[in-house]
């Protein structure tokens, strides 16, 4: 297994993940500390889509993975490792949500990505990862959490079954409602703009 800037990486990080839980469990704090440098900007960036509120994200993500270090013996495998965490991530977000009354804002700052484009490419990019995080911010938690575990984290339907304790089926007709409801809201949003 080797380690490059926080990142697993080898011929199976799943299996590198599965036995840096183990170590974990076995109160291994170096194993700790590379597992969290390799969630912190995932957990970050998924969390952020749902909170949009820095200070729940920093506590949401030290949240999770403090009760990685405490629960890590209890990982089955019946998952895979990332699914664990973002479930717990999940869960502990939608707690936050509903104990924090503050409204949510969103922060594009959070994921813009300025890799050497054109000044008007760099703005109208921003411009419209702005109109999505705000069509999205309209969503509610639960087809917003779908569509973020999609499409910025790539992961299958069958894992976010696992993600937000629902069936298949619900995430799949979540997903529907929430791409005809974001079509929607970006339709309305081009409209108002001509």
């Amino acid at each position: 297994m080797q380690q490059e800037r926080g990142r697993i990486s080898g011929p199976n990080p799943e299996s590198d993940e599965v036995r840096l839980l183990a170590r974990i469990a076995a109160g291994d704090r170096l194993a700790f500390e590379t597992l969290y440098r390799t969630y912190f900007s995932r957990l970050s960036r998924f969390i952020g889509r749902m909170a949009r509120n820095a200070a729940l994200i920093e506590e949401v993500v030290n949240d999770t993975m403090l009760v990685v270090w405490q629960k890590a013996a209890t990982f089955d495998g019946s998952c895979k490792v990332s699914t664990w965490i973002f479930a717990i991530a999940y869960r502990k977000t939608l707690k936050g949500l509903k104990a924090s009354d503050d409204p949510v804002e969103s922060d594009s700052s959070l994921y813009e990505d300025d890799s050497g484009n054109q000044p008007e490419q760099t703005m109208n990019r921003q411009q419209l990862q702005h109109t999505v995080a705000e069509a999205l911010d309209q969503l509610p938690a639960a087809q917003r959490a779908v569509m973020v575990l999609t499409y910025y984290h790539d992961m299958a339907y069958s894992d976010i079954a696992e993600v937000v304790d629902c069936p298949l089926n619900t995430v799949k007709t979540r997903m529907f409602h929430a791409r005809h409801r974001l079509k929607d809201l970006l339709w309305n949003e081009r409209e108002s703009s001509r």
